[in-house]
């Protein structure tokens, strides 16, 4: 099946790409790279061994969107453009709603006019707020801290309504917990422009000396060290469980499903640090800083849903994870190239 990646070239869309290849899937990539660069798509066909289809465009464009199902003869889409920083969220917030919103109806409109109804939306934990239990399942009660969550929340309602008035539409919620680690191969990896919002990036920029160290946003949290903790799965974890979310969508057919894809387990920002200056040698200097706006204290996942219905588990460890990430600063960003 061709399967059309918004944002394709990114961080999380160029490692499912992989995974779609590698399933006997044809990946096609659509993306403005705005926050991904386009080396990229050199570095991923040489992991899958051959040439992949790429468009440059944005989501908003419907009528581009259109051309491209139809001449490509698209059967899915999954769904990752979309600005992603809580920081930048409260910042920015109109255009997250400009780019995300937008961006998604945008795709809705282009795939009933084509007649593509299965679609994997790129999720958030977000969506769950400040949680009133952990670990959070999918019936937590959703709302949203940040204008990044609170997008994402929109959407998955979009979704929703969309999906009750089309019977034919196929559509799962993939709810990411934190995303980080490497392809194994270190070619592809997370390298977005300018300083890094997320934590694992701006951890390898910090052991690569390229930062001097590590703003640790929040250091009296109610946890056990006081400092944040987040449930980081592995990136190829989270492409497997795109594939699938795909085969499952095709099996079970019409419906509007969601799903949690995280380890179930909580890492601290000060844990992650160590167990990345243990991975690569090097020292992680750390200063404490404010909380950041819209920042909660803990926030991991149930993932049994996933594992009952999907068939999939997060396989890969916090040690992976760093060494992955490792392997792709030295090998790949340090000879100035990235994904």
């Amino acid at each position: 099946m061709k399967v059309l990646l918004t944002g394709g070239a990114g961080y999380i869309g160029s490692h499912t790409a992989v995974a779609l290849c590698g399933a006997g899937h044809e990946a096609v990539l659509f993306d403005n790279f705005s926050n991904s660069r386009r080396d990229v798509v050199e570095r991923l066909e040489r992991i899958v061994g051959h040439r992949v289809a790429v468009v440059e465009g944005d989501v908003r464009d419907t009528g581009l969107l259109q051309r491209v199902l139809r001449d490509q003869e698209i059967g899915a889409v999954i769904h990752f453009a979309g600005l992603k920083s809580v920081g930048e969220s409260a910042e920015k917030p109109l255009e997250y709603y400009t780019n995300n919103l937008q961006g998604t109806l945008s795709l809705l409109a282009a795939m009933r006019a084509t007649g593509v109804d299965t679609l994997v939306f790129s999720s958030s934990a977000t969506v769950y707020g400040e949680p009133e239990y952990l670990p959070l399942d999918e019936a937590h009660p959703t709302s949203a801290t940040n204008p990044y969550g609170r997008t994402k929340l929109q959407i998955e309602e979009i979704l929703a309504d969309v999906g009750r008035a089309d019977a034919a539409l196929k559509i799962a919620c993939l709810r990411y917990f934190n995303p980080v680690g490497a392809h194994e191969s270190g070619l592809i990896g997370e390298s977005p422009n300018g300083i890094p919002n997320n934590l694992m990036p701006y951890i390898a920029q910090v052991a690569a000396g390229k930062l001097t160290h590590l703003n640790v946003f929040g250091a009296d949290y109610d946890t056990p060290d006081g400092t944040g903790v987040r449930d980081y799965i592995h990136v190829v974890d989270l492409a497997e469980g795109h594939l699938a979310a795909l085969e499952y969508l095709a099996e079970h057919g019409p419906g509007d499903y969601t799903f949690n894809l995280g380890t179930g387990h909580g890492t601290s920002v000060l844990q992650l640090a160590d167990a990345f200056a243990e991975a690569s040698g090097k020292a992680i200097p750390r200063k404490v800083a404010p909380r950041r706006p819209g920042d909660v204290a803990a926030c991991y996942a149930k993932t049994e849903k996933a594992r009952d219905e999907l068939g999939w588990t997060a396989k890969r460890g916090l040690a992976e994870m760093c060494e992955s990430t490792w392997r792709f600063q030295t090998q790949t960003l340090n000879q100035g190239t990235g994904a």
